[in-house]
């Protein structure tokens, strides 16, 4: 049993992207992807229960934790770059086959790819309250904070506002809250600390306004699909977790009670949740 993650690099599509590698003993592989301004060690709770099973890999998003900033935020900060870096990623790594769990964002990710370069390859999909539709005046919500990140003189001060900002995430403990710190803080030139991203990164919204709409992708599925959708998300509305179980791949939804967006995937009611959805393969 793998109890720690180890720390990987590869070049992908010419820039380079970090990933965390949970269980290599094992063959059967599951993608981990985090949400939009977040990194790949908010999957630390869930890869580490799956590790028992699974090879997981949770990759930073290019311009997030420890992978590359991109050079040209424009054209290269939207979903089907991210695609890109995906498949280039899994190629390299040599996986034929695997399961896809996403957050928010990374379940973005995971949708498109299955209907695109990497469809036939992703066995099943986890949608982490994401959804082929997303709520306009939650991505403004998120764009306000994300756009221009906070910065603070200790690193005790950027903890309680990820614990204000990421509140509809539901319960963490003490040291779960200082993960999620600690494994997203950078420094700035002036001394303060600020969220480990790129803030250019929200350029995806005014030059890729449509990118969140995928129904045309989302109807072209023709694989298992869960939606964990937080109960109070103002993301994905339920409405549209409705229209998910009615169309393309009829995905079964399981709404998480106490949560907003988006399920912090770190209790065990939903590491079972994952884990039945996965097994059932």
């Amino acid at each position: 049993m793998s109890s720690s993650p180890s720390s990987h690099y590869l070049s992908c599509q010419g820039r380079e992207i970090h990933y965390v590698e949970w269980g290599s003993e094992h063959a059967e592989t599951v993608i981990a992807w985090h949400g939009l301004a977040r990194t790949a060690r908010d999957m630390d709770e869930l890869a580490r229960h799956l590790s028992t099973r699974y090879r997981v890999i949770a990759p930073d998003t290019l311009g997030r934790g420890l992978s590359q900033w991109s050079p040209d935020p424009d054209r290269e900060y939207c979903l089907a770059f991210y695609v890109k870096l995906a498949t280039a990623l899994v190629d390299q790594l040599g996986l034929q086959q695997f399961h896809w769990v996403g957050t928010s964002m990374g379940g973005a990710i995971g949708t498109l790819a299955a209907a695109t370069s990497l469809r036939g390859r992703i066995r099943r999909l986890v949608l982490n309250d994401n959804g082929p539709e997303l709520a306009a005046a939650a991505i403004e919500r998120i764009r306000s904070y994300a756009g221009q990140p906070a910065a603070f003189d200790t690193v005790s001060e950027l903890e309680q506002y990820f614990r204000q900002v990421y509140k509809p995430y539901g319960w963490l403990s003490d040291a779960q809250w200082r993960l999620l710190t600690e494994s997203s803080v950078r420094r700035l030139p002036d001394g303060r600390v600020t969220p480990q991203y790129d803030p250019a990164m929200v350029r995806q919204f005014t030059q890729h306004p449509r990118d969140y709409d995928l129904w045309e992708a989302w109807d072209s599925l023709d694989l298992p699909v869960l939606c964990l959708r937080g109960e109070d998300s103002d993301l994905l509305l339920a409405e549209t977790a409705e229209a998910m179980r009615q169309r393309g791949p009829r995905a079964v939804v399981a709404t998480i009670a106490g949560c907003g967006h988006a399920p912090a995937l770190n209790v065990p009611a939903q590491f079972a949740l994952v884990e039945r959805f996965l097994e059932a393969a």
